[in-house]
């Protein structure tokens, strides 16, 4: 068989809790060295989506993003937790809900399925708990009680809301202060608030709507309270990474911190991770630009690990803009590496075995190229850098592979594991998506191979046309047929 075998890697060797990872916290404004809370593990926590419909591709840059800082830092040794919450009740969801007559719960349901099927399809690796806001009531309701007990929220016939005035150190997060925010937030009038700037932490039932019994009287949460609750249910008072899009600053990762500093009286995250916003051909996403664009009908049109690549190819905290030019020179970026990785498999088969003290330049090249790889993401998790050492050790790969008739051994193993250092990092080598066997197209390769031998050309060719009906591309060489996926 000539595809490359599950790369898996080897686990990196070096010290957990390493002090070489630094990252760019937008709390202080500053890069700091990432150290957790307990030594050697790590608590993480993603905001995930509000499922009421299919998510966005502006929604997957996070998703992905995340996904390999959390892969990067399991790599490294740590024993990550990584949380992700389904928001499954809020207004959108009771509106649509009710749209389509169906109940909320089975509305739920269906885009978090949904939801796993774009995020498995885009190699986003399932978290360690997907919590659910409907099912973690008890601990929603117990954080609202003791916010009221320490007088940082009040009850207004049958609402309760945070008093922002409380919270001294309300707006650190954003950097603004109460007044700033009141003077640039869009805030509906209530008269039952003390400060416009109050955010309902419990919303009083309303007829036709789902609702929870409580102190207060029957009623559902408000979005900001459930991701304080899950998250310190999970992974404690204290937290070390929580990340989101920069859209999520304010309001609603500045009323976790509130809600949840006053609750405990300690610092609630030690990282605050943002990415920078996603751009449709250099314009804000909007339904009314007509440029709204899911991330199933963009898998649709591209390979999801080519998006997946696409996301990666920038810094996270820059801006990116999804465009069909930058998709495609993701494909052919993504084209070469498969190459690279299937030339090397084939060629670890089908070639003979030698020592070459001539190797030891292409070992010293692929340990620098390690180096600066883990480098690039130590370095506030530069994926983009990362990436572009990738592809310097693609071209290494393949003039290394050109030029030598035998292999040595020592260079294959220090070329697999940096592919396998690529995978368990980037997950962009194995395709999750390929539905053809390997074995059924090895059949098919043996059976053109033997019309050829007989000078069957009509057999042959009508094989080719099949594989390739099915995605497979057939290259002749030398050494015998090779094939990949067409992406």
């Amino acid at each position: 068989m000539q595809t490359p075998p599950r790369l898996t890697g080897e686990k990196h060797l070096q010290e957990v809790c390493r002090l070489t990872l630094v990252l760019f916290n937008d709390l202080t404004r500053r890069k700091e060295p990432f150290v957790p809370v307990v030594p050697g593990r790590v608590g993480f926590y993603a905001c995930g989506p509000t499922v009421y419909d299919f998510f966005h591709i502006g929604n997957a840059r996070p998703f992905i993003v995340f996904d390999v800082l959390r892969r990067y830092l399991d790599w490294s040794g740590y024993s990550v937790t990584f949380i992700q919450n389904f928001t499954d009740i809020d207004d959108k969801m009771i509106d649509r809900a009710n749209r389509e007559k169906i109940s909320v719960p089975e509305l739920a349901r269906r885009f978090i399925d949904e939801y796993y099927a774009d995020a498995d399809a885009l190699g986003i690796k399932r978290a360690t708990v997907n919590p659910k806001a409907t099912e973690h009531m008890p601990e929603i309701i117990a954080l609202v009680k003791t916010l009221i007990e320490k007088g940082h929220a009040y009850e207004s016939d049958g609402d309760v809301f945070f008093d922002v005035g409380s919270f001294s150190s309300y707006g650190k997060l954003s950097r603004q202060s109460i007044e700033e925010l009141q003077a640039g937030a869009r805030i509906d009038i209530n008269e039952r608030k003390r400060n416009p700037l109050d955010f309902a932490l419990w919303k009083a039932e309303k007829p036709g709507e789902p609702s929870w019994e409580s102190p207060w009287g029957p009623g559902r949460p408000g979005w900001h309270i459930e991701c304080s609750a899950m998250s310190m249910k999970y992974l404690g008072e204290t937290i070390d990474i929580h990340s989101g899009g920069s859209d999520l600053i304010f309001p609603h990762h500045e009323n976790e911190i509130a809600q949840a500093e006053a609750a405990t009286g300690k610092p609630f995250v030690r990282f605050w991770l943002h990415n920078g916003y996603l751009l449709i051909d250099k314009e804000k996403m909007s339904k009314s630009l007509g440029n709204f664009l899911t991330a199933r009908e963009a898998r649709k049109r591209f390979n999801p690990l080519a998006i997946r690549l696409f996301m990666l190819s920038a810094h996270y905290r820059s801006p990116i803009n999804f465009s069909e030019e930058g998709l495609q020179q993701a494909v052919s970026a993504l084209d070469r590496l498969r190459n690279c990785s299937t030339d090397f498999a084939y060629a670890q088969e089908h070639r003979e075995f030698a020592s070459n003290p001539a190797s030891d330049a292409i070992l010293n090249a692929l340990e620098e190229k390690t180096s600066e790889f883990i480098a690039q993401l130590d370095d506030d998790f530069n994926t983009a850098g990362a990436l572009g050492t990738v592809f310097e050790v693609v071209r290494i790969v393949n003039t290394y592979l050109k030029e030598s008739a035998t292999l040595d051994k020592r260079v294959t193993s220090a070329i697999a594991k940096f592919f396998g250092m690529t995978e368990d990092i980037f997950g962009i080598i194995n395709d999750p998506n390929s539905a053809q066997p390997c074995d059924e197209i090895e059949l098919l390769i043996q059976r053109r191979n033997k019309a050829r031998a007989s000078k069957d050309y009509a057999k042959s060719d009508a094989i080719r046309k099949e594989l390739l009906e099915k995605g497979i591309i057939l290259e002749d060489t030398p050494d015998g047929t090779k094939w990949k996926r067409q992406l």
